[in-house]
């Protein structure tokens, strides 16, 4: 592996980029992006406590890391094999299973967090 010197902010740049280009061309990107935005907008107007935040935080953290790396090994995978191959179906597969399983979560975890709150509404 070679080393390569960069500075940091281009490192930033980079990744940024990549975070830009998965909301751009991936259509669940921007689905998760949208509904992690309407979590906080509801946290937001619901007043959550300190911790419901933090549970909250780290819940969308990892749907948003999920669809990353979803979306890393389906572009990698489609530029290394022209052909549909069984290797190559099941790590596209199992990339996507990765963000159901994380998805599942976050939907539990905002059940959780806002029911409280909008029962009390009613």
């Amino acid at each position: 592996m070679r080393y390569h010197k960069r500075s940091f902010a281009r490192s930033v740049g980079f990744a940024l980029r990549g975070i830009y280009d998965a909301v751009k061309y991936e259509y669940h990107m921007r689905v998760h992006v949208s509904i992690a935005g309407a979590a906080v907008l509801a946290g937001i107007f619901l007043e959550i406590e300190h911790a419901e935040w933090m549970y909250m935080s780290i819940t969308i953290t990892l749907v948003l890391f999920a669809e990353l790396m979803n979306t890393a090994i389906e572009s990698y995978v489609d530029l290394a094999t022209e052909e549909i191959e069984e290797e190559a179906r099941i790590a596209k597969d199992v990339a996507a299973g990765a963000v159901l399983v994380t998805s599942l979560h976050a939907l539990i975890a905002g059940l959780i967090i806002f029911s409280p709150y909008l029962l009390e509404l009613l």
